[in-house]
């Protein structure tokens, strides 16, 4: 007979196992992991899913760092933005929130993410 697996719990206690590898990082003089999020425009329903992730972030110690363009930025102006945190040493992770804002070339801009640092698992080898 099945088991039945409520999500919540899960999550809640991958978190808390997350919580406390992190403050262990803290008591050995580590580098706390970062997550770089890049939101453009603003969508309702993505503003709460990012609010929520940089929540779900502070909760496990891990810091976060919202990158909020304007829905009128361009294509060569997020990617050079995702360029630079592909760069940066202390950015581990960049979630792209999408969908991006009319005219910008989703695809195009998921490609730009360094696939080592792409939590979502969006990039074309990942």
């Amino acid at each position: 007979m099945g088991k039945i697996i409520y999500g919540s719990e899960v999550s809640a206690e991958l978190r808390e196992e997350l919580r406390f590898e992190v403050e262990e990082l803290k008591q050995e003089g580590k580098r706390i992991p970062k997550l770089a999020v890049i939101l453009a425009g603003d969508n309702p329903a993505s503003l709460s899913y990012v609010r929520g992730k940089a929540k779900a972030c502070e909760a496990a110690g891990i810091l976060e760092e919202t990158f909020h363009l304007a829905g009128s930025v361009s294509q060569e102006e997020l990617e050079n933005l995702i360029h630079r945190c592909n760069e940066d040493p202390v950015i581990d992770g960049i979630l792209l929130q999408l969908p991006l804002p009319a005219g910008l070339d989703e695809n195009h801009a998921i490609e730009q993410i360094s696939p080592e640092k792409d939590v979502d698992g969006l990039h074309p080898l990942n």
